[in-house]
């Protein structure tokens, strides 16, 4: 037999499920919780560590096309794929005065011995502080780990961004991002 609540107990009820609720929304590190940039705003600054252990700062390729894409790990399948795409298509990128940058919380050992085990030539930094990918919405959660989800940001060449791609499939994006710099110039 189910008993019924008394109605002076459901504004406390109410409360304590809000309660809860709100806890689980609003618990710290949420990467719901970092705001992404939109298109048209300046681009969050950033200074990371590559693969050969340079500081590399976005500043640095002001008046050129950036296509900063933030990726989960090194050495797993779909990372390696984006990557070998992005690597096999390296030349279009030039052609189009744009260079490609990756980012993952990955240190840059790993970096390293990702791009020579898989002969990758661009710049992959190291976000191991895990400070930079939230400021551009990309840090999530992936069975207890904190990791970078696969979002893209095309930057234009004054710093601003132009297009935005949310968890992007690693097998064509690659061609998405070509098809929108070769309408962007």
């Amino acid at each position: 037999r189910m008993s019924k609540v008394p109605m002076s107990k459901i504004p406390l009820l109410f409360i304590a499920l809000l309660v809860v609720v709100l806890a689980v929304a609003l618990r710290p590190g949420r990467a719901a919780d970092d705001p992404m940039p939109q298109v048209g705003q300046q681009a969050p600054a950033f200074t990371l560590p590559s693969q050969d252990g340079s500081e590399i700062s976005l500043d640095s390729f002001r008046g050129k096309w950036v296509v900063l894409y933030f990726y989960p790990k090194d050495m797993t399948s779909g990372c390696t794929l984006e990557a070998h795409n992005f690597q096999r298509d390296q030349a279009k990128y030039e052609h189009l005065k744009s260079v490609i940058v990756g980012v993952s919380v990955d240190s840059a050992d790993s970096h390293k011995q990702f791009c020579t085990k898989e002969g990758l030539s661009f710049r992959l930094l190291a976000d191991s502080d895990k400070k930079v990918t939230p400021q551009y919405g990309s840090l999530g959660n992936y069975m207890g780990m904190k990791i970078a989800k696969r979002n893209t940001f095309l930057i234009d060449p004054s710093g601003k961004i132009a297009k935005v791609w949310i968890g992007v499939d690693p097998a064509h994006h690659s061609e998405e991002v070509l098809a929108e710099l070769a309408t962007a110039e």
